[in-house]
């Protein structure tokens, strides 16, 4: 039975192999483009979604501890954060970082021009990476224990909204609700960012906490709000209701899924998106492979009565065109993914296709060429096409071995 197998995967083999035939080639083009397409269609899906999810979080936090009351303004009441309750939290599993934050809604003033705005109040806690990432000129506002800074950090809507440029002054102007005067404070700006968010950057101003603090009579312990980052961005839901136990009665946790509802709905719809071009890829290669293996089966029918002659089972001459099959659709795969990661790699490194940043939250198409995706999305691909194989391989039980021999 070996010498049986070894005489027909060799002339199975001799024709099977000769890729310039235009059948052949014609299935390895539509694996090579189905691949390619699928790929990039992963990556950017998946890219999209990291962007937009890493700058939703990294201005705000993941997860985030405020007073438990109906106020949604930026005036809200401070909660006292306690070195007690910063290790409490910080010893939850899956906690990565804890910062404290301090809002309040102002009035800023550049030349002749004005401009509502909210103080985003940070202290020397704060993790500064995500800003550092989206600065554009200048440097975060150098924040220190021992003394108040009075540098600020702007967007650059802000900064063409009043024609600000860098060490540029401005007077900001607040009101409190237990006072009838407005009181001012004369800052400085230190850097220009550029989220794209036009929700945070035509609003927040980064600047010293203990401006926000002073101008509400607070004390160095009081903030309006805790931030938190977690490791694992899935896990982030689970770690809130970790987060909401150890919180007295009068506080309560939110994530930014339950802040930003709408954004993070509008990203799983793009899920949707990549099941239907993925779908579609799939059908179109395995319908182009499913007809190179009939026409190789009809070809060798006259090999395949010869080896039912000589007692060969059907499952073994099916298993010979199974193997040859994954020969092309490997060879397919191999092509598909030069094609489909070097046009990812050209555009993550060299932004060829840009977007409408009002729209889209950024200016060129995001790429995450993230290794277990792309593992997924070829091991899906051989396995969706080689089970649509089976179905054209029965055709070989259905092949009478005398009609065969005689077959012309």
């Amino acid at each position: 039975m070996n010498t049986e197998l070894y005489i027909a995967r060799h002339l199975i083999q001799k024709q099977s192999h000769n890729f310039s035939r235009p059948i052949i080639r014609i299935s390895i083009l539509s694996v090579v483009l189905g691949l390619a397409v699928m790929l990039l269609s992963v990556s950017i899906v998946t890219g999209f979604k990291k962007e937009v999810r890493e700058k939703v979080t990294g201005f705000a936090g993941h997860i985030q501890i405020s007073k438990y009351d109906s106020n949604s303004s930026f005036e809200t009441l401070p909660i006292v954060f306690s070195d007690s309750l910063r290790q409490g939290l910080e010893e939850i599993k899956g906690i990565k970082h804890v910062q404290s934050v301090a809002t309040k809604a102002g009035i800023m003033q550049a030349k002749e021009d004005i401009l509502g705005i909210v103080l985003k109040g940070v202290g020397d806690d704060f993790d500064a990476t995500f800003f550092a990432q989206n600065l554009l000129e200048g440097h975060f506002p150098n924040i220190k224990a021992d003394k108040i800074s009075n540098e600020i950090l702007i967007s650059k809507k802000i900064a063409d909204q009043l024609q600000l440029d860098l060490k540029d002054t401005v007077r900001v102007y607040f009101i409190n609700n237990t006072e009838t005067n407005t009181r001012g404070r004369r800052l400085f700006v230190s850097g220009i960012y550029e989220t794209s968010l036009e929700e945070f950057d035509e609003s927040f101003v980064l600047a010293d906490q203990r401006h926000v603090q002073r101008l509400n009579n607070w004390t160095d312990d009081q903030v309006s709000t805790i931030e938190i980052f977690v490791k694992d961005f899935d896990q982030m839901e689970a770690i809130t209701e970790l987060v909401y136990s150890k919180l007295d009665y009068n506080l309560t946790a939110s994530n930014a899924k339950d802040r930003f509802p709408q954004i993070f709905d509008w990203l799983a719809l793009q899920d949707i998106n990549v099941v239907v071009i993925l779908a579609l890829m799939l059908l179109i290669s395995s319908v182009s492979m499913i007809s190179t293996l009939l026409v190789l089966i009809l070809e060798r029918t006259t090999t395949i009565g010869v080896l039912k002659a000589l007692g060969a089972q059907n499952v073994s001459i099916r298993k010979i065109f199974l193997y040859q099959a994954v020969y092309i659709i490997v060879r397919g795969l191999f092509w598909g993914n030069l094609l489909g990661i070097g046009l990812a790699v050209l555009q993550k490194y060299f932004g060829l296709i840009k977007l409408d940043q009002a729209n889209y939250y950024m200016s060129e198409v995001p790429i995450n060429l993230a290794v277990l995706p792309l593992l997924g999305v070829n091991a899906l691909t051989l396995i969706i096409i080689l089970l649509f194989l089976l179905i054209p391989s029965f055709v070989v039980s259905k092949i009478n071995p005398v009609a065969a021999i005689r077959y012309e």
